[in-house]
């Protein structure tokens, strides 16, 4: 991301097969993995799109340090939505069974945990839209294109699994993350 010297403005670069359009008040991100929409502030910033880079100005007062925040904060938005939607985001938990095994299996739009710490109803948790999991031994395998539906996928399921009224130093039974949602490496 570079910004000029009033900081009125800030350009990204778009990666090869990623284009950004502005409808009302949300923007889409179009590329060859799918489509992500996500609500805008048209309001205080513009989006203009010329080739490959697409340069945001604010519409605020440039000096105040919400602005240059304001700025910031929608670049690497932007920049999020642009890659998302070429290379994918992915996060990774690991399932850890210390005292009873557990049964993680993936059933539409929900990851369903079976005989946690000795449960007889298993536990469920919904994916967020656009998210998808993937069961691979003692790993869940989180994937889609918006790096923030996919975070909080992983920070439900991480949640479905608290352990409540037990010490934790002993039953340290659950999902944890272990990778962070981020954007895949370029292949």
């Amino acid at each position: 991301m570079s910004t000029d010297v009033s900081r009125r403005s800030a350009t990204v670069p778009l990666p090869k097969g990623a284009s950004l359009t502005v409808r009302g008040r949300e923007i889409v991100a179009h590329g060859p993995l799918g489509t992500t929409v996500r609500p805008f502030p048209a309001d205080v910033l513009d989006l203009a799109i010329a080739g490959s880079t697409a340069t945001l100005t604010l519409r605020l007062p440039p000096a105040r340090k919400e602005s240059q925040a304001l700025l910031g904060t929608w670049a690497a938005h932007l920049r999020n939505l642009a890659h998302g939607v070429t290379l994918g985001v992915e996060a990774k938990l690991k399932v850890v069974a210390a005292h009873f095994p557990m049964k993680v299996a993936v059933k539409g739009e929900e990851l369903v945990i079976e005989n946690f710490l000795g449960e007889k109803f298993p536990r469920t948790s919904q994916l967020r839209p656009g998210t998808k999991a993937l069961v691979e031994g003692e790993f869940v395998v989180l994937s889609g294109t918006d790096v923030e539906q996919v975070g909080q996928s992983a920070a439900n399921i991480e949640r479905t699994t608290r352990i409540r009224n037990y010490d934790p130093r002993v039953f340290q039974d659950g999902i944890y993350l272990v990778e962070r949602a981020h954007l895949k490496e370029a292949s």
